[in-house]
This record gives structure tokens, sequence and C-alpha cells, in this order.
């Protein structure tokens, strides 16, 4: 009875005249009688091979030498390349985009088999840098995923440009993390030479580190070996690393490694801490209390610059409170007093802005304040801040600066709040006489 199915099935496929759905076709019922262990399946095939030398345009030709090859495969592994290669032969003939479109999907045909070193023999002869690297990109992925980690590794080697290289190189850590091979994830990430990229990568090792609930033992074993590499490249490893750290909560464990670092390399990874962290306010007020006197307003600036572009928030108060009360920099003052002021906190800004001491930054502290006042409507509020102001040419100037948005206030409903602008404009124009 099978024999009859199969037979009616050569007859009617005979009939199809489209050669390319023909060939395709034998092909399937090749596969099939195979599995139904019928011997004349390489009849089947033989066909399906003959339709496809028949068909006169080449590109069809090649998808269909695809197609039997794919059905090859599962019954004959070696005639398959044979005839995939045959594929590739025809491929190389045509004409640009279509030669690379056509390896491509040659390449991703073999992934989908598991033929992934052929797909990756392939690959090499696509010249558009953008589908090679999204090709060797996944097939990269099949290795890693197989656990082959030698030709992962020279997939990245091979890789030129960027983002691909980075992006191969993140994926290959990630994996060489899983299997707790620390050493060669720190190998790979010292070859990143993109910093943004890098960063990206150090991130990925200090959610992998936090999520595993590593020992410290383990933090320290990145560490050492960061150091110990030499050169530029070894500390942006290491910046990258402890930022990471930083992010993911490890505030303690980062400090007391930048305690043991030389001074000129201490500030630089502190300022990349803060940008790091100040959306994170547990952490960021964490790493406020551990910062020693050498580097506090420094990092202070940044911190202070990053929360004044955001929208003041009651829960970042303490923070900047606590900033305020330890820092003795006027200009890191004056933007305290900018925040608290913009936050409604008049009378703890006013009593920062009484600690700045000289005349040109405490009229920026006052006139802050005076500002925040007049947008609140608080009119008398603003003039006794700018009353505030000693200094008989910068009370004056701010006087005169906040009478003037009162009436500004009056008549257009709104006020300006350029008055640090206006202030590096008047000191200049006083630096002149």
């Amino acid at each position: 009875m099978a024999t009859d199915v199969y037979r009616e099935a050569f007859k009617l496929a005979s009939t199809i005249r489209d050669k390319y759905l023909r060939a395709v076709t034998y092909a399937k019922i090749g596969y099939y009688m195979y599995r139904a262990k019928n011997p004349l399946y390489k009849e089947a095939f033989k066909y399906a091979l003959n339709a496809t030398a028949s068909i006169e345009a080449p590109p069809l030709m090649a998808k269909a030498l695809i197609e039997v090859a794919s059905y090859l495969s599962k019954v004959s592994p070696s005639t398959a390349k044979k005839t995939f290669h045959e594929a590739y032969e025809v491929i190389l003939t045509f004409p640009q985009p279509l030669r690379d479109d056509m390896l491509v999907a040659l390449s991703e045909r073999l992934l989908e088999i598991g033929l992934v070193d052929d797909a990756l023999f392939y690959a090499h002869d696509v010249e558009d840098t953008v589908k090679r690297n999204d090709l060797l990109l996944k097939i990269l992925r099949v290795y890693l995923k197989e656990g082959n980690m030698r030709k992962a590794y020279l997939i990245v080697g091979k890789i030129e440009e960027e983002p691909w290289r980075s992006i191969g190189a993140i994926e290959t850590i990630k994996e060489h993390l899983k299997r707790e091979e620390f050493g060669s994830a720190i190998r790979v990430l010292s070859e990143i030479k993109s910093d943004y990229w890098l960063g990206e990568a150090m991130k990925e090792v200090a959610i992998y580190l936090k999520n595993s609930d590593v020992p410290t033992a383990t933090y320290e074993k990145f560490v050492d070996i960061a150091l110990g590499m030499s050169g530029e490249g070894g500390f942006e490893v290491l910046r990258s690393l402890l930022i990471g750290l930083a992010a993911q909560g490890e505030i303690n464990f980062v400090m007391s490694i930048i305690e043991k670092l030389p001074e000129s390399q201490r500030e630089d990874i502190l300022l990349g801490i803060a940008q790091a962290i100040v959306d994170k306010e547990g952490y960021l007020s964490q790493f406020i209390d551990s910062l020693g006197e050498e580097n506090f307003d420094s990092v202070a600036h940044v911190v202070m610059d990053s929360l004044l572009e955001r929208r003041p928030s009651e829960e970042y108060v303490p923070v900047v409170m606590k900033i305020g009360s330890l820092s003795s920099d006027d200009a890191v003052l004056v933007k305290v007093v900018r925040y608290l002021s913009k936050a409604g906190k008049f009378e703890k800004a006013w009593g920062f802005a009484g600690k700045v001491r000289g005349n040109y930054l405490r009229s920026l502290a006052f006139g802050s304040i005076a500002v925040e006042k007049l947008k609140a409507g608080d009119i008398d509020g603003a003039i006794d801040a700018a009353l505030e102001v000693k200094d008989p040419r910068w009370g004056s100037w701010l006087l005169s600066e906040i009478l003037t948005r009162i009436l500004e206030l009056e008549t257009e409903g709104k006020v300006r709040e350029d008055i640090e602008e206006r202030a590096k404009a008047q000191r200049k124009f006083w630096s002149g006489e």
C-alpha cells in the first residue's frame, strides 16, 4: 500500500511544470521515503537534483540547491554538503547585492540544520560589512549555545568593526561568566577597544556577580586581574568594573579598593561612580558618606550638576543637605541652594546661602532663592533675599535684577531663570572697566 502511495507521488511530481517546485517536491518525497525506510528514496533525490540542474535562472537554481540540500542533510550529510557547495559556487557568479543576500541565506540555512562550521566558512565571503557582521553574530550565538568557546573566541577575533566586535565580546563574556570562567572573561574584556562598550561589558559583569551572590573573593579576583593588566587598558577595565559594581550597590567593596589606588587614579573613578548612581538615591547617599575630604568637592560638583538637570525631588533633599553640610566649596553650596530653592525648601536654602563667602557666588545663591520665591508669589521674600548680598556692587546688581523680574512677573506672568548667565555677563563687564 505504502509503495503505491509513493509511486503515485512520483507520477504527480513529474507533472509539476515549475522546475523549482518540481525539484523541491522530489526532495520532500525522498525525505519521507527515507523515513519510511523505502529504498527508492535515493531515486527521488536523483530526480530532485536532475530537476534542479534543468533550471535556467541561476538565482532560482541556487535556491533549489539549498532546499534540496536541506532535505538531503537529514538523509546523507556528505551529499548534502556537496550540494550546498554547488549552490555556493553558483552564488559566487551573482552580481551584488544578490551575491551577498544569497550567501547570507545559504549560511543561515546551514545554521538552522546545525552545520555551524560550514555556515562560518561561507559567511567569510559576504562583502557587505553590515550583513557579514550580523551573520557572524548569529553564528557566534550558536557556538555559545553549544558551549564551543574556542570557536566563539575565534569569531570575536575575526570581527573588526564596531559595534559588532564589542557586542560579540560581551555575549562571549556572559557565557564565560555562566561557566565561572572568570579569567577567560577578563581576557575578552581586555580586548574591547571602545570605552562605551567596555563600560557596558562591565555592567554585565557587575550584574552577574551581584545576581549570582558570589563571595567577595570573586569580586577581588576580577580586581586583581584588572590590576595586573598593564597600561591604560588595564586601568579602563578596573574603572569600568568598579563603576559597574557600585551601580549594583557594592559601595563598601568598591570604596575599599579605591582607597588602595594611587591618588592620581581615584578621582576619575569616583566621578564615574557619581554619574552612574545618581538615579539611585540610597546608593548615592551611602557613596557620599564614604567619600574622603580630598575628593569630596569634585564629586559633589558632578552630583549636584546631575541632580539640577532633573526635576527636584523630595527624596533627594536629604542627600543634597548632606552635601551642603559637608562641603566648604562656595560653588558647591550655590548648587545646593539652587536645588533646595527649586524644591521649595527656602529656609534650608537660606541657611546654606549664608555660608557662601564670595560676593559673586553669594549673589548667585541668594539670586536663586529670590527667583524661586518670585515664582512662588513671595515678592517680599524675594526682595529680602536680594538684600542679603551686602557687597555694594553685587548687592545693587542683584536688587536691580530682582526688581526687574518683579515687573516681568506683573506684566508677563512669568520669571526668567537666567540669574547665573546675567551675573557672568556683569562680572565680565566689570572686569573690562
